[in-house]
């Protein structure tokens, strides 16, 4: 079944609609260059903001930080991409609390992808004033440093770029922590990454919800037939009678040591019945 889910992403990884020129990205490549990227530290670079200020990288870290690549002429998958995840933070926000992790919407166009540009978009897709998000771009040298540490893939096209659809999660530190894919990936993908570093690794709620959106992280799979996530209910069966069947092992187990202890007392009370006190004259 990993091999399964795996060969979805694959498939899936380049954006559907994308220019004929998206095949110039191999995708088996692209995947195991996004995926090998975790645990990359990102470096201290020196970004600009949508107002043309020095925004360095490294003044983010102390929370986790969202990034998500775009750039600014894109007129097909980046705007959707960002209208999402605008949506899907607001949503994480209200789960978490605010003030817990940052955004950044990076544009790698590094020629296009000036103050102006960035503030245009920023108002068109209603991000200005959002408490902790940031839009920023670099110089080519830098751009291409850090999305080097992210594992992200791109190619130029006619009239743009074709470029896979990631949104990465980096932890406190600035390190790549989880990889996520598509237009519009289902809240849990971006909310359980959250928890695990906002609450920590070893936190786990059993309140209902809490244990649903995990399950929910756990059996998702994209679907390059649909071009959208789906719920894999193969997974959810396997987790099912997987858990049954570790049941069942566990109750077969405690049965033959009942049964031992049962057979040990039964041999001890008959040995002590077999040897009688003697009785002293």
């Amino acid at each position: 079944m990993g091999n399964l889910k795996r060969l979805l992403l694959v498939l899936a990884f380049l954006a559907t609609g994308l220019p004929a020129a998206a095949d110039r990205l191999d995708s088996e490549i692209a995947f195991e260059q996004s995926q090998a990227a975790i645990g990359n530290l990102t470096g201290a670079h020196l970004l600009r903001d949508h107002r043309g200020r020095d925004l360095p990288l490294a003044e983010l870290r102390g929370k986790p930080l969202v990034v998500s690549l775009i750039y600014t002429s894109c007129a097909t998958v980046c705007p959707l991409v960002t209208d999402h995840l605008r949506d899907s933070v607001a949503e994480a926000r209200r789960v978490l609390g605010d003030g817990r992790f940052n955004v950044l919407t990076f544009g790698f166009d590094a020629s296009g992808d000036r103050p102006g540009q960035l503030a245009g978009f920023a108002g068109v897709h209603q991000l200005t004033g959002i408490d902790g998000w940031y839009i920023a771009s670099a110089d080519e040298a830098t751009t291409a440093a850090l999305l080097a540490e992210l594992g992200f893939s791109y190619s130029s096209a006619a009239g743009g770029f074709a470029h896979v659809t990631q949104t990465t999660v980096l932890d406190a530190e600035g390190r790549v922590y989880r990889q996520l894919y598509g237009e519009e990936f289902p809240l849990p993908m971006l909310l359980e990454p959250l928890k695990d570093l906002t609450l920590g690794r070893t936190t786990r709620s059993m309140a209902p919800a809490d244990l649903w959106d995990r399950l929910t992280f756990i059996c998702t799979v994209y679907n390059p037939l649909t071009g959208a996530y789906r719920f894999d209910y193969s997974i959810l069966f396997g987790v099912f009678f997987g858990g049954v069947s570790l049941l069942l092992f566990a109750w077969f187990i405690v049965g033959l040591w009942r049964e031992r202890r049962r057979a040990m007392k039964a041999g001890q009370q008959r040995a002590g019945s077999g040897n009688p006190a003697q009785e002293v004259i």
